[in-house]
């Protein structure tokens, strides 16, 4: 009887995409600020928390270290650390800078995001569904 080799082979991965990405101006901006700060920073933080009038609101903040459940994004020469509560309610999410005459701030133009605000501090977003 002849035996048959049944071990596994590695799969070759498809390339996993990116759960946000920056515009250019908004990695420009993060690059700015991170090269003028007093101590380096590990990352941009994104996550998502509850709170608002629409139930949940985004943040954003400079991180010292990745956390050791961080989803690490390198876009645009910045390293992205998600939280990783939020990779599915910020998948395909876009982060931008806007200057208007009133305001400079960043943006978040997800795909999951079902309503927002009046007043635009917060939103209401649903997972991604993975097909």
């Amino acid at each position: 009887m002849t035996s048959i080799d049944v071990t596994p082979q590695p799969r070759p991965r498809r390339p996993r995409p990116k759960v946000v990405t920056l515009s250019e101006t908004a990695a420009e901006r993060v690059r700015e600020i991170m090269n003028r700060a007093a101590t380096p920073y590990a990352g941009l933080r994104v996550g998502v928390k509850n709170g608002g009038c629409a139930g949940q609101e985004y943040v954003l903040e400079y991180a010292d270290t990745a956390g050791p459940l961080d989803e690490v994004v390198e876009d645009k020469g910045v390293t992205i650390l998600v939280e990783p509560k939020a990779v599915l309610f910020l998948l395909g999410t876009e982060i931008d800078y806007e200057v208007t005459r009133l305001s400079a701030k960043f943006v978040f133009r997800n795909p999951n995001e079902t309503d927002a605000c009046g007043c635009g501090e917060s939103v209401t977003i649903e997972p991604a569904k993975l097909d």
